[in-house]
């Protein structure tokens, strides 16, 4: 591509012939939930606690393509003023028809307009979700910049971007398929990739990694033609996504995929190396993780606009402040449940009463006193799984859970 103006149109286009994600449009609220797109889970798991609710709480879906996580975030937050902005206008059409069928329209606002554009809505946001975009476009660092400057201070921001290593195969047929491709044809690019990957040997490396990894989900064209003929896709490493958020005036709070980056995972049966790499600097624990375990194909991540609120963690806030059950589980009242993360989770009795009492609206030094033989560190380990939340203390209660299909 020869210039910004080019990248972006060729990006458009695709997008435009494939919409993505290629989700089928349904009636009613979505199945399920996706945590990083409910805000106070958001908050408890990058800050520690959950703030009080902003008098209006307005999100941006950077990149909104066909309005999936738009209507999740409509859902999940159920005050929210949601606003989604995208290249494609196929992709919109198709985002505007599911945020109606969802019955959520009157709270979203969609917009064809480029993510570097984003400051020509005039609005600040309190959070802000960019998945799968700014590795598609010309200039990353000036994509991350203009999110920056309509982050309200205080707010949060979710990323999801590739990751080099992982997508060492998916890099090679892209190229394949790039150099056989009329210029600009995506559909022809589909049917020379699909032939590829039928006709090269069994044993062939692109091959194998295509059918146990990726083949369900790019039985679909649109999947295919976003992972294999994209026009505009930078990778990254652990090094260069740090150098990319450097640039950006915002604070690094966090991998949201936590499990993979525990060095316990790798290094547990080594105790002396897992006690070396616990003295590296954080950076560089990320670093050898990706080094050990290269099957990493996205980083996802939040990014905070300073100043931040994080909870001090000290005892006395902690007694101080409200407990309430995670909205973002499948399961309660029962003791086998799924987590935020739709990971099996089995409580212990005294879990499962300390939950019970964690209803936002008493202090946690109240439901331990409900809970006898209940400590602060259990609540604690409650908190670290994601199972409740920690309300900031004098927050008003965020009331019932939003409403999902299970």
């Amino acid at each position: 591509m020869s210039n910004t103006l080019d990248i972006t149109k060729a990006v458009q286009n695709l997008y435009n012939t494939y919409p993505f994600p290629p989700e089928p449009l349904t009636d009613g609220t979505p199945p399920g939930y996706n945590w990083r797109w409910c805000v106070p889970a958001a908050q408890n798991f990058a800050l520690g606690w959950v703030l009080p609710p902003a008098p209006a709480l307005h999100i941006l879906d950077a990149g909104c393509g066909t309005g999936v996580g738009t209507d999740y975030l409509a859902h999940l937050n159920p005050t929210a003023q949601v606003t989604g902005i995208d290249l494609s206008e196929a992709a919109l059409e198709i985002a505007q028809k599911r945020v109606v069928g969802s019955g959520v329209a009157e709270r979203v606002k969609l917009a064809q307009l480029s993510l570097t554009d984003v400051q020509t809505l005039s609005q600040q946001f309190q959070y802000i979700n960019c998945v799968g975009v700014l590795h598609h476009l010309p200039n990353p660092q000036a994509g991350l910049r203009a999110l920056a400057e309509v982050l309200a201070p205080g707010g949060l921001m979710h990323i999801f971007v590739y990751a080099l290593w992982g997508r060492w195969e998916i890099r090679l047929m892209q190229k394949a398929i790039g150099l056989l491709q009329p210029a600009g044809d995506y559909r022809a690019g589909v049917s020379i990739g699909r032939q590829l990957f039928a006709h090269l040997p069994a044993e062939n490396r692109l091959v194998r990694r295509e059918k146990e990894r990726w083949a369900l989900d790019n039985t679909r064209d649109a999947t295919f033609a976003d992972m294999y003929v994209h026009p505009q896709e930078i990778d990254y490493t652990v090094q260069t996504l740090f150098e990319l958020i450097q640039g950006s005036g915002l604070e690094f709070l966090g991998f949201s995929n936590p499990r993979y980056w525990q060095l316990e995972r790798l290094l547990a049966p080594m105790p002396e190396l897992l006690a070396a790499a616990r003295h590296l600097p954080q950076q560089q624990q990320y670093e050898l993780m990706e080094a050990l375990d290269p099957e990493l194909t996205h980083f996802e991540f939040f990014l905070g606009r300073p100043p931040l609120s994080r909870c001090p963690g000290d005892e006395t806030t902690w007694l101080q402040s409200i407990p309430q059950r995670s909205m973002c589980m499948m399961g309660w009242p029962s003791r086998s449940l799924l987590d935020y993360d739709y990971q099996p989770v089995d409580l212990t009795p005294l879990e499962q009463e300390l939950l019970s009492q964690c209803t936002g609206e008493c202090t946690v030094a109240a439901v331990l006193k409900q809970v006898p033989g209940a400590t602060l560190d259990q609540v604690k380990s409650l908190h670290k799984r994601q199972l409740l939340w920690l309300n900031k203390p004098g927050i008003s209660p965020l009331g019932d859970r939003p409403e999902w299909h299970e």
